[in-house]
């Protein structure tokens, strides 16, 4: 048994009241019964008995406001017997004060202390049983017994009060009861929590507070409806189980709604939508019987306004009737107008002054099909493009898409142009083989001293010089840029490498694809013609055989027609933090397209690609204000130090026109489109500094280098080398970059080389 808590000074006084041993029995009697709080531990619950007992602490988590401790039971009324008059409750002196039931417990000292402190009956106090029923309730309020016992008892010395304890038993584990199959808790999540308390008794305040941690983790990962209480059931062996209750997804519903935000119409009918409600769902990665996740269903939502086809979405989470934890997820989605019609201006290299009209529907029949046709006029050619994408084919677990394209176009290729060293001109053809000017007769009569003439008809000329084995066959301007006309069509494949899961976000990513088209070098009044020669080659607007170059495949054949078959196979891996303008991250593209011929004038050859680009966020600038954040504001600066290097090559015969370009605004941006280089392989390297200036307003700094490794004499015809074009260089220079609702629109300057020949360059779009 615990010693009395008693002392000198109590001593003292009790030995001199006069009279009190004879009120003895009286003073037991009057506080009465043994007041009482039981929490039974083996195999039972361990909420207390309502009748005598203070109640558990309200577990953080259920649905009512947690609690710091146990709120004391009110004591109960004293009987008639005791208290005929509640204002006049006997009070009686108090000797000393025992504690029992913990006699060999590891932790005696503790506990014997904790319940001395939870009380305020001291020997030589005078007390009433309300008082005493008060102690009972804070000693039981500590947390460390699940039994409590106050005994009023006479002695010698007066009346012993006699506390009667059941320590909770020593915590050894704690269970969760109720975590969902699909919830990942990690291993060391329990013991970490409930560490410290392990291998000491039990305290019920303690057990609260690790409940709230507990607690706390799962409205970190998400689980914002989920709830944690309890103990339900502590077993004699210090085995905690604690009741969890996660909240359930019964189910995905999607309302639409108008842009006010109403789901019927006037007449009081559900609106319907142009989308098919599996356009929706399948964006939503919580199917019904999964817990119910925040974190989750926000990726969700951010998916659903990835798709460009909503603009507004409403969750609603809808509780199950009669079933508590339990919510359907409703989806309120207002749609976009998904037809356009637009049109524009622009100007580029290839095309000249143009215009373009295209006419697009991004929610075909309401199946998220993209289907797009597209018409560009300009000065130098054009292009008629249809285009149909399905961005997920439906049922498909990899999210694989599927594109598919026709077109009809013609264009001045920059391979056949330079800026400042002429261009490759067209010469006229006749069925007899001899290229002459529209006036042939007169072209053939003024070289009679070359060619034995005079002749009259490009005919005799033919047939005279056979005879003399002359084969210096003459070619006339024509005067027209050369031109390569295209028709043909593409499909392609877009899978994703996220192991079957449509939901996971995988860096890594396969394009298998097929194109065929039909490739004719022509002039501008649509004439095929598949020779060309440099101006600077002309004398008086004649040359000579040994000047012409073939601009089509196989002119011996005299074709003018290039069939072009090839398949492609390409990975891509990103991991960039911003798909428009990003500061950190990588990304990194592998191709090779392989063309098979498919008849004599049909060409063989591999092209193979690769492209990296790096980007390490910094903070050198701090023009922009988002640059230099207030003490506890965010930053805003997208500012940073980009790289890409880009390499590829030809192994083959390829026509010319499928050549290496080098040079321009997405290139070395120093040099006009396609004059630095014309190569069967190339490479390519930039080191840019992007910082922001103003709101829309971005600056940048910019060193561009590329090479054909020497390889532009390998292309037929050299074009490169007959224009003049370097073969490689690099540029320096810096530009603007102005955010618009249409993308960022670029105005830069750069060199060539260190020369000082500058050129201004407008694009759309970032370079990479």
């Amino acid at each position: 048994m615990a010693g009395p808590r008693n002392g000198m000074n109590l001593a003292l006084r009790i030995r001199g009241a006069h009279g009190f041993a004879a009120a003895l029995p009286l003073a037991a009697a009057v506080l009465g019964q043994p007041v009482m709080a039981q929490q039974p531990v083996s195999g039972q619950t361990n909420a207390p008995s309502r009748a005598n007992k203070a109640p558990l602490p309200t577990p953080i988590g259920s649905d009512q406001a947690p609690a710091a401790a146990p709120a004391p039971a009110q004591a109960p009324a004293p009987s008639e017997s005791l208290a005929p008059e509640a204002k006049a409750e006997p009070r009686v002196l108090i000797s000393e004060v025992v504690v029992k039931g913990i006699e060999g417990h590891p932790e005696r000292e503790r506990l014997e202390l904790a319940v001395y402190d939870a009380m305020a009956t001291r020997p030589g106090t005078r007390v009433t049983r309300a008082e005493l029923q008060n102690d009972l309730s804070a000693i039981y309020a500590t947390g460390w017994f699940s039994d409590v016992r106050i005994q009023p008892v006479d002695s010698p010395l007066g009346v012993q009060v006699v506390v009667t304890v059941a320590p909770n038993p020593v915590l050894t584990k704690v269970e969760l009861d109720g975590v969902g199959a699909k919830t990942k808790l990690p291993s060391n999540l329990i013991p970490d929590i409930f560490a410290a308390d392990y291998g000491k008794t039990l305290n019920l305040n303690s057990l609260q507070i690790r409940i709230a941690e507990l607690q706390k983790w799962y409205a970190d990962q998400g689980y914002s409806l989920a709830r944690v209480t309890g103990p339900t059931r502590v077993s004699p062996e210090g085995v905690a189980q604690l009741q969890v209750r996660e909240g359930t997804v019964l189910g995905v519903e999607v309302q639409f709604l108008d842009k006010e935000g109403s789901a019927t119409n006037d007449k009081g009918q559900p609106y319907r939508g142009k989308s098919k409600p599996w356009v929706i769902t399948r964006e939503i990665s919580i199917k019904p019987g999964d817990t119910f996740n925040r974190r989750r269903l926000e990726d969700d939502i951010k998916r659903l306004y990835g798709t460009g086809l909503f603009g507004d979405v409403k969750v609603t989470l809808r509780p199950a009737a009669g079933n508590p934890g339990e919510v359907t997820i409703v989806l309120g989605v207002v749609e976009q107008s998904t037809g356009s019609l637009s049109g524009g201006l622009g100007y580029s290299q290839s095309q000249g002054v143009f215009g373009q009209v295209q006419i697009q529907d991004s929610n075909m029949l309401g199946r998220a099909w993209d289907l797009a046709l597209n018409f560009t006029y300009g000065q130098y050619g054009g292009l008629a493009d249809l285009s149909f994408t399905d961005p997920w084919i439906k049922g498909d677990k990899y999210r694989t898409a599927f594109r598919a394209r026709l077109f009809l176009s013609r264009e001045v290729p920059q391979i056949f142009q330079s800026q400042n060293n002429g261009s490759i001109y067209t010469v006229s053809d006749v069925s007899s083989g001899f290229y002459s000017a529209p006036s042939t007769a007169i072209a053939y009569q003024s070289n009679s001293s070359v060619q034995g003439g005079p002749y009259a008809s490009p005919a005799a000329a033919k047939a005279s010089n056979q005879a003399l084995g002359v084969n210096n066959n003459w070619f006339a301007l024509d005067g027209n840029s050369i031109a390569i006309q295209r028709v043909g069509g593409s499909i392609q494949f877009v899978r994703p490498l996220n192991g079957g899961d449509p939901f996971k976000r995988a860096p890594w990513a396969v394009v298998v694809g097929f194109n065929a088209q039909e490739a004719t070098p022509m002039n501008f009044s649509g004439t095929a013609m598949p020779y060309g020669v440099s101006t600077n080659n002309f004398n008086n607007g004649q040359t000579t055989v040994s000047n012409v170059i073939c601009v089509a495949y196989n002119c011996q054949n005299g074709a003018t027609k290039n069939p072009l078959v090839g398949v492609r196979v390409a990975a891509t891996m990103n991991n960039l933090n911003d798909p428009r303008n990003p500061t950190k991250g990588n990304f990194l593209s592998l191709g090779t397209e392989q063309f098979v011929s498919v008849g004599p004038n049909s060409p063989t050859f591999n092209r193979l690609r690769a492209s990296y680009t790096h980007y390490i966020p910094v903070n050198w600038l701090k023009v922009f204000k988002g640059c230099r954040p207030k003490p506890g504001q965010a930053a805003d600066c997208k500012q940073a130090l980009a790289f890409q290097a880009s390499v590829g090559g030809n192994l083959g015969n390829l026509p010319v026109y499928e050549a290496f370009c080098l040079g321009g605004s997405n290139s070395v941006r120093g040099y006009y489109d396609c004059d630095l280089a014309v190569g069967k392989s190339f490479g390519e390297a930039t080191l840019e500094y992007r910082f922001p200036l103003f709101s829309i307003i971005s600056g940048e700094l910019f060193v561009d280098g590329g090479t054909a490794f020497g390889s532009q004499a390998s292309v037929t015809g050299n074009p490169g080398g007959l224009l003049l074009k370097p073969g490689q260089g690099f540029s320096v220079g810096t530009g603007l970059i102005v955010t618009t609702p249409v993308g960022p629109l670029r105005l830069e300057v750069a060199s060539q080389d260190f020369t000082g020949e500058y050129r201004f360059n407008l694009g759309v779009g970032w370079k990479f």
